[in-house]
C-alpha cells in the first residue's frame, strides 16, 4: 500500500508499524513484475537484504529449502544457519563468512534436510544488487544439485500445479452449485464456507456481514469450533480497514513474536504482515483470525463492503497470488447470493421480532385485564423484560430510584447493586421520543467504560419507560464484551417494546382513573326516577363492557307541579368519563328547563345552543323529552334523532310509534325542533328505549332491529307490566348470546290516573 493508505489506516485505529522493508526504502518501487516472474520460474528465487529480512520469496525456493517458515518479512537465515553461530533465533548484519554459501555469484553445493529424515543436494547461487539510493539487497537462485533430479522436480511441479488447477476449478464448480439461488443463510454459510475451505485446502473459513456498526460474526466451518472468533469487528480497528481500502484479497500473515517480545510478557495487539506490500501492521490480538497465514477476502456489492471471508491456515506457509485471484473471483459471485440470503434473514429476523413484540402487547394487556384494568408493576413487568430480553440474547440489569439520596441503583448481572454515577436525565439526552427513552451502550462512552471496570458487558441499551404505576422503570439491557453489538433492527425492536408498555400502561392508569371518576359520577348523578302519582315506573340500564360504570345512555323522570311530569331518554355519543360527563350535564340542563314550563322543542333547542356555545365538546347526542299532563289526558315530545317511543294502549292490543322526528342535538347550529302530541288514556304504556336495543346483533351479524322489538313487546305486553323490562333485556340476550355491543336502556312508565 502507499504511504496515504497507511496512514488512513492509523487513523481507524490500526496501528502500522516500521515496516523495515517499506520505510527505509528497500521494497519502495519493487515491480509487480518481479513477483509475476518468480512465480513462473522452476528455480527457487528468495530476495533478502543487508539484515537477512526476505523482501520476496517464491513457493519454489520455500519447498527446496524445507521450510514453511520461510516468508516475507522473515529471516533467511532460518533456512541457512550461520555455520558458527550459537543455537537460538538469528539476527544482525549478514555475515557473508558465516554463511554456507558465497555472496559473489558463484555455485554452492548445499545439503538440506528434508522433513521426512532424508537429505538433498541444493545448488544456490547468490549475488548482492545495490539500488539507486545506495542500498544493498541479495539475490538468491536455488535448484536441485543433479540434472536429473532438477528435470523431475520441473516434471512433479508440473504435474502439481494442473492437479492443484483441476482441484481448484472443481472446488469453484461445487461453490457454484451448492449455493446456486440459496436464500436460507445459514444453508449457504453451511455449504460455501467448507466448500472454500476445502478448495484451498484450508484450515478453516470464517465469515462476517456488515451492519451499521462494524462487521458481525455470521459464520465458520466446524474445523473452528471452540477456537477463539472475534464476535465482532468495529470499523476501522482491524484487518477489515485493509482489505476495504485495498479493494481485493490480501495475503497475510501474523509474524510470531521474537524472544525480546517474549520477554516483554504478553501482548494485546499482534503485527500482522502483508504479504503484497510488506507493510506491518499492529493488530488487537482479540480481532485476529485462529491462523498463522490467512486470505482477507472483502466481499463487494453495490460499491460497498457487505461481508469479509478469512480462509487461513494454522501455520505459516507462503499463499499464492493465484489464490487471492481465486478468491476474488468466488467473492464477486457470492456477492449476489450472499446479498440475496443476507437480505432474507434480516426479514426472517425482523418477523421474528415482530411476532415477541405482538407477544409483550398480549402480555401487557393480560396482566392489566388481571389487575382489574390497572397498570403492570414492577413483578408484571420483569416478565415482559424477560421476554424481549431472550429476543435479543441480553441479560436484564433493572434500575431503581432512591428518592431520598437522590440517586439510581442498578443491579448488574456480575457486579450486583451498584450506584449509577451518571444521572438518567444526561444519560438519555438527544434520545427521547413519546417519553420513552432507548440508548445503545456504544453511544455513551463513559456508560460503557464504567460497565466494564464493573467487570460487566459494554454492549447493550438502557431503556427507560418513564414512570409507570407511580415510580420510573428503566433497565440496563446487557451483553458481555466479547459479543457483538445490538443491531439496528434490534434497537428499533426494544423502542417499540418501550412505547408499547407505556402506551399500555398509560392507558390503564387512565382507565382507573376514569372509573374513579365514573363512580364519583355514578354516585352523585345515577338513573333514576322520581315518584309521580299516577304513574308507575321502571327503568333498566345494561352495560356493553363489563368494566363500564357509566356511559353515554341516560334517561330520568322529573316531578313538576300540577300533575304534570317531564321523562328524559337520552344517548350521547361516545364512552367513559366524557360521555357520563356530557350526560350528566344534559340530565341537569333539561330538568332546569322544564321547572321554567318549556316545552319539549324549546327545552331542546335551548340544550343545543348550550352545547354549541362549548367548542371544546365535540359530541352529540339523541333525546326523547316529553311533558306528561296527567289532568289534561296528554303527551307533548320532541324526538331529536332518537329511536321512536312506543306507546302501548292499554284498551286495544295496539302499539303506536311516535314518529315527529327532530335533527340531533349539539351537532349544527341553528337546528330546527318540533314537538308532537298524543293523547294517553288510564292504563296507556310508553317504553322509551336508545339504540343500543334495536341495533343489537346476534352471532351471525343479524340485528335485532325494531320489528324484533315490536314482536318482543307483543309477546310480553300480556305477561304484564311488572318485569316487563326484564324479560325484554333477557330476550335481548338470548338475541345476542349475552353479547352486547352498545349499552342498553330502557324506560316503561304506564299512566294509572288520567284526567
Amino acid at each position: 500500500m502507499a504511504d496515504a493508505s497507511r496512514q488512513v489506516s492509523g487513523e481507524k485505529g490500526l496501528a502500522p508499524t516500521t515496516a523495515r522493508a517499506a520505510d527505509d526504502g528497500r521494497t519502495t518501487g519493487l515491480p509487480s513484475l518481479a513477483t509475476a516472474l518468480m512465480s513462473m520460474t522452476s528455480e527457487g528465487v528468495v530476495l533478502f537484504d543487508e539484515m537477512g529480512t526476505i523482501l520476496l520469496v517464491n513457493d519454489e525456493a520455500a519447498g527446496l529449502l524445507g521450510t514453511s517458515d520461510l516468508l516475507q518479512g522473515t529471516d533467511v537465515r532460518l533456512a541457512f544457519p550461520p555455520k558458527d553461530a550459537p543455537s537460538g533465533e538469528p539476527g544482525g548484519v549478514i555475515d557473508k563468512n558465516s554463511l554456507p554459501f558465497s555472496l559473489d555469484g558463484e555455485p554452492s553445493e548445499i545439503g538440506m534436510a528434508q522433513p521426512d529424515g532424508t537429505s538433498r543436494t541444493i545448488v544456490v547461487r547468490c549475488r548482492p544488487m545495490r539500488s539507486s539510493q545506495g542500498r544493498t539487497a541479495y539475490a538468491l537462485v536455488c535448484h536441485l544439485g543433479s540434472t536429473g533430479e532438477h528435470a523431475d522436480h520441473v516434471h512433479d511441479r508440473a504435474v502439481e500445479e494442473l492437479r492443484q488447477a483441476n482441484h481448484r476449478l472443481a472446488g469453484i464448480l461445487r461453490i457454484v452449485l451448492h449455493t446456486l439461488d440459496t436464500e436460507d443463510v445459514g444453508e449457504l454459510f453451511g455449504r460455501a464456507l467448507q466448500e472454500v475451505a476445502d478448495t484451498m485446502q484450508a484450515t478453516g473459513t470464517i465469515v462476517y456481514l456488515a451492519e451499521r456498526d462494524g462487521f458481525h460474526l455470521r459464520g465458520f466451518t466446524p474445523s473452528l469450533e471452540g477456537t477463539h472468533l472475534a464476535r465482532y469487528m468495529p470499523y476501522g480497528r482491524a484487518i477489515e480497514t485493509l482489505a476495504t481500502e485495498a479493494g481485493h484479497t490480501l495475503r497475510l500473515h501474523v509474524r510470531q513474536p521474537s524472544t525480546d517480545d517474549l520477554r516483554q510478557g504478553p501482548s494485546m495487539r499482534r503485527t500482522v504482515v502483508d504479504e503484497d506490500s510488506q507493510e506491518q501492521h499492529e493488530v488487537p490480538r482479540s480481532l485476529l483470525p485462529p491462523f498463522a497465514s490467512f486470505l482477507c477476502v472483502p466481499v463487494w456489492f453495490g460499491g460497498h463492503v457487505i461481508s469479509i471471508i478469512e480462509v487461513g491456515w494454522d501455520r505459516l506457509r507462503p499463499i499464492k497470488m493465484d489464490d487471492a485471484r481465486l478468491l476474488d473471483s468466488i467473492a464477486q459471485y457470492l456477492s449476489v447470493q450472499l446479498m440475496g440470503a443476507f437480505s432474507a434473514m434480516r426479514a426472517r429476523r425482523a418477523e421474528h421480532l415482530e411476532a415477541v413484540a405482538s407477544q409483550v402487547r398480549v402480555a401487557l394487556v393480560d396482566v392489566s385485564a388481571s389487575a382489574d384494568g390497572a397498570a403492570p408493576d414492577a413483578t408484571a413487568l420483569t416478565g415482559v423484560f424477560d421476554l424481549m430480553a431472550e429476543a435479543c440474547k441480553v441479560q436484564v440489569a433493572p434500575l431503581y430510584e432512591n428518592v431520598h439520596q437522590h440517586a439510581t441503583v442498578v443491579r448488574l448481572p456480575q457486579a450486583g447493586p451498584q450506584t449509577l454515577p451518571f444521572a438518567l436525565d444526561e444519560l438519555e439526552e438527544g434520545h427521547v421520543v413519546d417519553d420513552v427513552a432507548v440508548v445503545p451502550v456504544e453511544e455513551r462512552p463513559e456508560l460503557a467504560a464504567w460497565l466494564v471496570k464493573m467487570g460487566e458487558g459494554d454492549h447493550g441499551a438502557l431503556l427507560d419507560l418513564g414512570s409507570v404505576a407511580g415510580r420510573r422503570s428503566a433497565v440496563l439491557l446487557l451483553r458481555s464484551h466479547d459479543s457483538e453489538p445490538l443491531l439496528e433492527d434490534e434497537v428499533a425492536f426494544l423502542r417499540q417494546c418501550a412505547q408499547d408498555i407505556r402506551q399500555i400502561s398509560v392507558g390503564a392508569e387512565r382507565r382507573v382513573q376514569d372509573k374513579r371518576i365514573s363512580q364519583a359520577l355514578q354516585t352523585g348523578m345515577r338513573n333514576e326516577l322520581q315518584h309521580v302519582d299516577g304513574i308507575t315506573a321502571d327503568g333498566i340500564y345494561s352495560s356493553a363492557t363489563a368494566e363500564a360504570f357509566v356511559g353515554g345512555d341516560f334517561y330520568d323522570l322529573v316531578r313538576l307541579p300540577e300533575r304534570r311530569a317531564c321523562v328524559i331518554m337520552g344517548d350521547v355519543s361516545g364512552k367513559g368519563v366524557e360521555a357520563a360527563s356530557v350526560s350528566a350535564a344534559v340530565k341537569t340542563a333539561l330538568a332546569a328547563y322544564a321547572w321554567e314550563g318549556l316545552t319539549p322543542a324549546r327545552m331542546v333547542r335551548s340544550l343545543n345552543d348550550f352545547l354549541m356555545g362549548f367548542s371544546r365538546i365535540e359530541t352529540f347526542a339523541t333525546l326523547f323529552v316529553g311533558i306528561i299532563d296527567l289532568a289534561a289526558g296528554t303527551l307533548t315530545y320532541c324526538s331529536a334523532g332518537h329511536p321512536p317511543a312506543l306507546l302501548l294502549r292499554g284498551n286495544a292490543n295496539v302499539i303506536e310509534a311516535l314518529d315527529v322526528q327532530s335533527g340531533l342535538v349539539g351537532a349544527f347550529e341553528g337546528m330546527t325542533y318540533t314537538d308532537g302530541l298524543v293523547q294517553i288514556e288510564a292504563s296507556d304504556e310508553l317504553l322509551l328505549y336508545t339504540d343500543g336495543t334495536t341495533e343489537a346483533r346476534n352471532p351471525d351479524g343479524g340485528f335485532f332491529g325494531e320489528d324484533g322489538l315490536l314482536d318482543a313487546v307483543m309477546r310480553e305486553k300480556g305477561e304484564g307490566f311488572d318485569g316487563l323490562l326484564d324479560r325484554l333485556l333477557a330476550t335481548l340476550d338470548a338475541f345476542t348470546g349475552n353479547s352486547l355491543e352498545d349499552d342498553v336502556a330502557m324506560v316503561a312508565l304506564r299512566f294509572d290516573e288520567v284526567g
